[in-house]
């Protein structure tokens, strides 16, 4: 009887110890991860209009304070504020403008850009956003009194190279009555120091440059008149229609005519 207590006994100690010592054979819960924030969207790139201009040009392109303004700088960021464009310039001779145009360098050239058959050739030009006429400089005490004078042997005159003022006066004159300068304020110069007769040059820059230097005047007769516009390349037609719908809302607006107005006297 007393073997038996004694396995009684021993069995329930050991089915205590294995209550005790005793687990699931499932491993331990372990916390889940937490779940990863997702990855922030990618910034929408800034789309770009690359611009190019020769930024020698008042009232429609120049530099005042390092920075480039006029007409055609303002109209053009007025289309890029209206379309959600950054405007990139750059500043190039002005017979290379039309050329980055075409071999798409650059997406928009202007300049005072007369539109002209042979030009748009090569370019798509937008509507006309501003006419002028080309006008004739010369010195207050001068000969030269018409368009006709001009012609006389040994007159020379000085133009812009590659602007409507070099071809129609070489088409009209000939080569040999021609003087070129990169810039029309280098022709204006010559003719100050006698190196040409006369400049020939778009009225609203020939107002500004007889403005600024004394003992010159401009012509009562214009020379020419002509329409300017912006240039793109016809390889891109989407951006055409994008650049061209935007100016002429501007032009419907206003906003174009306010922007003459403030570089030119409407009065």
């Amino acid at each position: 009887m007393k073997k038996i207590l004694a396995m009684i006994l021993c069995l329930a100690f050991c089915a205590v110890c294995l209550a005790g010592c005793g687990g699931s054979s499932a491993p331990a819960a372990t916390a889940a991860p937490a779940a990863e924030a997702p990855a922030a969207a990618p910034a929408e790139a800034a789309k770009v209009l690359k611009v190019a201009t020769n930024v020698a040009f008042p009232p429609y392109e120049y530099y005042e304070n390092e920075k480039a303004v006029g007409i055609d700088v303002d109209i053009m960021q007025a289309i890029c504020d209206k379309l959600g464009y950054t405007m990139e310039l750059s500043d190039m001779e002005f017979g290379s403008i039309i050329t980055a145009v075409a071999a798409g360098k650059v997406d928009v050239g202007f300049g005072a850009i007369t539109i002209t058959e042979e030009r748009a050739k090569s370019v798509h030009f937008t509507t006309s956003y501003s006419t002028g006429i080309q006008s004739i400089i010369v010195k207050e005490d001068s000969t030269i009194a018409g368009v006709d004078d001009l012609a006389a042997d040994g007159v020379k005159i000085g133009v812009q190279q590659d602007t409507t003022g070099d071809i129609y006066a070489t088409d009209q004159f000939g080569e040999d009555h021609m003087a070129r300068f990169n810039k029309g304020a280098d022709a204006v110069q010559a003719l100050i120091t006698g190196k040409v007769d006369c400049v020939i040059i778009d009225n609203s820059p020939a107002e500004t440059f007889v403005a600024q230097n004394e003992g010159l005047k401009i012509l009562p007769t214009a020379y020419a008149e002509e329409a300017y516009g912006f240039e793109l390349s016809y390889d891109n037609e989407p951006l055409y229609n994008e650049v061209n719908g935007a100016l002429e809302a501007l032009l419907a607006d206003g906003t174009v005519q306010s922007i003459i107005d403030t570089y030119i006297n409407a009065g």
